[in-house]
């Protein structure tokens, strides 16, 4: 990675330092296997540009604690740490512009076995500048993948655990390398789940529908507050699974995350969604959701960090 595209500060092995000398040996066992969880964070520059808000940063941070429970594994730092060693870590980067936060919880031992009964892991964290990682104001083209979901009984998706995203990364290609902007990927059996790495959302007869938490998906922070933005704005929703074909007759759809933000549908596997536009109870969640990270809603003022 180019050191202009990170924040110029890392928190690695306990301590702040200059980002360039967070660096792992070859050995480390989490680059052998995967075996780490990680997580993402997003940063927004308030509307009056005085100050930072760090969205839902105690959230991100229990489920990534609950990623590690998962692969029955702890890191020497509790959610306060975490927490407040973050904060630190952006005041001292600085930023200027949105940004992102990445906490890597990974085996840092120089193990050559997968077994992680004999690891133990350690916690980094960088940032780098971000702006949209999915256009959010045109609509995304998107097709279903050839590539199933990985189920919970092989790799549980409900967590961001890193050798898992081999699974994302083997659809993103695929539709990258088709000109489309991201893919949705099916369940064993056959249901949609969500985007490669991001939760999805569909509309019809006005009622917002997303995959249950069952369902072989991440247990989205994004997701969350999407689904209680919809109870305060008087949008009913309902979590159940999604036959594929019913996302080509949706009145309207979206994904969400840290990454995607929320950003809407315009076709999935060449089949227009709705009227090929961004549809009406989209607009509304998004530009509830954009006011919201920009700190312009009192009511939700709870999940900003600020910094």
């Amino acid at each position: 990675m180019p050191t202009s595209s990170f924040l110029p500060f890392a928190f690695f092995e306990g301590k702040i330092i200059p980002a360039e000398l967070a660096k792992i040996n070859i050995m480390t066992n989490a680059l052998q296997y995967g075996n780490a969880v990680f997580g993402g964070i997003r940063g927004y520059k308030s509307r009056n540009g005085k100050n930072f808000n760090i969205f839902r940063i105690e959230d991100h941070y229990r489920r990534l604690l609950n990623s590690l429970k998962i692969i029955n594994q702890k890191i020497p730092f509790n959610l306060e740490n975490l927490v407040d060693v973050t904060v630190e870590l952006a005041r001292k980067n600085k930023p200027r512009t949105d940004f992102y936060i990445r906490p890597l919880a990974y085996a840092a031992d120089y193990e050559l076995s997968p077994d992680m009964s004999k690891v133990s892991f350690d916690m980094a964290i960088y940032m780098i500048p971000l702006g949209e990682y999915l256009p959010v104001s045109t609509g995304l083209k998107l097709i279903i993948s050839n590539w199933m979901r990985i189920n919970d009984n092989i790799i549980p998706a409900r967590g961001k655990i890193a050798g898992g995203y081999v699974n994302s990364s083997l659809a993103k290609g695929d539709a990258s390398r088709m000109g489309m902007d991201d893919a949705l990927m099916l369940t064993i059996d056959g249901h949609i789940a969500e985007g490669t790495a991001a939760n999805f959302f569909m509309v019809r007869d006005s009622t917002l529908i997303t995959s249950p938490k069952y369902n072989d998906v991440l247990e989205g922070v994004t997701r969350r507050t999407i689904l209680q933005l919809a109870g305060d704005l008087g949008i009913s929703s309902v979590e159940r699974m999604i036959d594929r074909t019913e996302s080509y007759i949706a009145d309207e759809a979206f994904l969400t995350g840290t990454g995607a933000q929320l950003a809407w549908i315009a076709e999935i596997d060449s089949r227009k969604i709705g009227s090929g536009r961004i549809g009406p109870i989209t607009k509304k969640i998004q530009r509830l959701f954009f006011s919201i990270i920009r700190g312009n809603e009192s009511k939700y003022s709870s999940w900003l960090t600020k910094i």
